[in-house]
């Protein structure tokens, strides 16, 4: 382009008293001889920061210019329209500006978004598992089962738990949390709808039904503990988990409050099927919005992206596990031990409670249920104030080793306390209170042993979840069914007892050999 055409394209023309432009000027600027000094009314615009007036500016512009001859036309072309040229570029200009704007709901930080939808998963995990422990009253009662078969039931969900624990850890560290944890949610979703199938069925298909779900339930965890690895950075970790396992607290509470009400008016299957069909709209709404890292991730903003890069440990892709090296170190044992002690008296509690409720404190199935939910809330609210107050110590100093040590000691010597109280209590109000106190401290264990996979090897976090975490599902399996037993042969104090004495056993363990700092790299 030369200096005329220049010139022109940023000129605009006086226009007559109709409204049309005039390019007479244009025509002698056209027509002029080559080394011209043209005096030209120029209209330029100034476009001022979002939200003010835009305004157009005029003033003369002085130019020499060298021009060859050419024709023009004695109307003006149909596509040269210089107000329409400067508007177009005017609304292109604005509608940048527009599309740079971020609404308020994009702000929302992505990976906070994968915490809620996790912790959805997990609120929809316990409300999968505990409605059976409300179910099995009237199933019990319609099949005549007794309290053998009623623990076998209990446990047979464990089976499939514990086969993919490490299976899961595995999977999740290698291809992605997203995909393993998409399976998990949509596999137990199915198991919990067919339930009241199978168990109409008999019993044999009723405990291959519960050991499928428990083979979904079992690779959510690692799938989570890797999915926060890698999208949380160190100083928001104790809270982001407490947050996703205060969703199994909920899930607890929203399965034993509306567990009872749906059996009443439309009979226990339908707990199963109502449950088991909200898995559908989670698997949708996770596979539009969420991606295994925030590498893989086209929507997150660049500044979040750089700040969890820049505070996350670096996540290169695993591609061989190193057991040798994790089995040979005292934390990851500190960690199976601590683990397998930890769900002894939490799983007894989970599925057991109920039952508890109804034959000790002789509440009916609705009371149980409701009762039930006391504990379950204070765990939801316990957790996060575990977690606040961890990550809280962490920013004012404290090593993560002390943080550890602080929060899983109340997470096993409170239940303990509580625990033992319940042998000394003669009113049913004060025995929820002590279930309620005993849960509620437990839930500090979430900043503690659940929050130290990806303290001490957080290339592996799934994996050393999964192993630890394998450790605990067979203290559910069997404590559930040791349960049973004790319950034939003895009372509910001598469950009681052997919980408590497994809580101190992991006190000292967890004390003497674990850590906060990155043992494997």
């Amino acid at each position: 382009m030369n200096a005329r055409a220049l010139l022109i394209s940023f000129y605009s023309p006086p226009r007559h008293q109709g409204g049309s432009p005039d390019i007479s000027v244009l025509r002698k600027l056209a027509c002029s001889d080559s080394n011209a000094r043209i005096q030209l009314p120029f209209r330029f615009l100034s476009v001022e920061p979002a939200g003010s007036v835009v305004r157009r500016k005029y003033g003369r512009v002085w130019a020499d210019v060298k021009s060859e001859q050419y024709e023009v036309a004695e109307s003006t072309p149909q596509a040269v329209s210089f107000d329409d040229a400067l508007r177009d570029v005017t609304l292109r200009e604005n509608e940048e500006e527009l599309d740079g704007a971020v609404r308020w709901w994009e702000q929302f930080p992505k990976r906070w978004t994968i915490v809620i939808l996790c912790f959805s998963a997990f609120l929809l995990c316990n409300m999968d598992r505990v409605n059976m422990s409300i179910a099995i009253l009237p199933m019990s009662s319609e099949y005549n089962w007794d309290p053998a078969t009623v623990g076998l039931i209990q446990s047979s969900f464990f089976w499939g738990y514990l086969l993919t624990q490490i299976a899961g850890g595995i999977w999740a560290d290698t291809v992605g949390g997203k995909l393993v944890l998409t399976f998990g949610v949509a596999w137990w979703s199915i198991a919990t709808a067919l339930t009241p199938v199978a168990a109409k069925l008999g019993l044999p298909f009723l405990l291959v039904v519960r050991a499928f779900m428990g083979i979904g339930e079992g690779v959510a965890m690692p799938a989570m503990n890797n999915l926060l690895s890698k999208w949380v950075p160190v100083a928001e970790r104790s809270r982001s988990l407490a947050l996703v396992y205060s969703g199994m607290y909920l899930g607890s509470v929203t399965g034993l409050a509306f567990s009872p009400l749906l059996i009443h008016k439309f009979g226990w299957p339908s707990v199963f099927y109502s449950f088991g069909s909200l898995g559908t709209v989670w698997v949708a709404l996770w596979l539009s919005k969420a991606q295994s890292s925030p590498l893989e991730d086209p929507d997150i903003r660049p500044e979040e992206k750089r700040l969890i890069l820049k505070n996350s440990v670096s996540k290169e892709p695993v591609k061989t596990i190193p057991w040798k090296l994790i089995l040979s170190k005292a934390p990851v044992w500190a960690l199976i031990v601590s683990h397998f002690c930890h769900n002894w008296g939490t799983f007894i509690l989970l599925t057991w409670m109920p039952t508890y409720y109804n034959q000790v404190l002789k509440f009916n199935l609705t009371e149980s249920g409701l009762f039930c939910v006391l504990p379950w809330l204070t765990m939801a609210f316990s957790a996060n104030l575990g977690g606040w107050i961890a990550d809280t110590l962490v920013s004012k100093g404290y090593s993560v080793t002390t943080v550890r040590k602080i929060m899983q000691t109340i997470g096993f010597l409170g239940p303990a306390f509580f625990l033992t109280q319940l042998s000394h209590v003669n009113s049913p109000a004060l025995a929820v209170l002590c279930m309620a106190c005993s849960q509620g401290t437990d839930a500090f264990s979430q900043s503690g042993l659940y929050s130290n996979h990806q303290d001490i090897a957080p290339r592996y976090s799934g994996v050393l979840l999964g192993l630890s975490n394998t450790a605990g599902v067979l203290a559910g399996v069997f404590g559930t069914a040791a349960t049973g037993y004790i319950l034939q042969h003895g009372s509910w104090d001598d469950v009681f007892k052997v919980s408590v004495g497994l809580y101190l056993v992991g006190t000292v363990v967890w004390n003497l050999f674990s850590t906060g700092e990155k043992i494997i790299d």
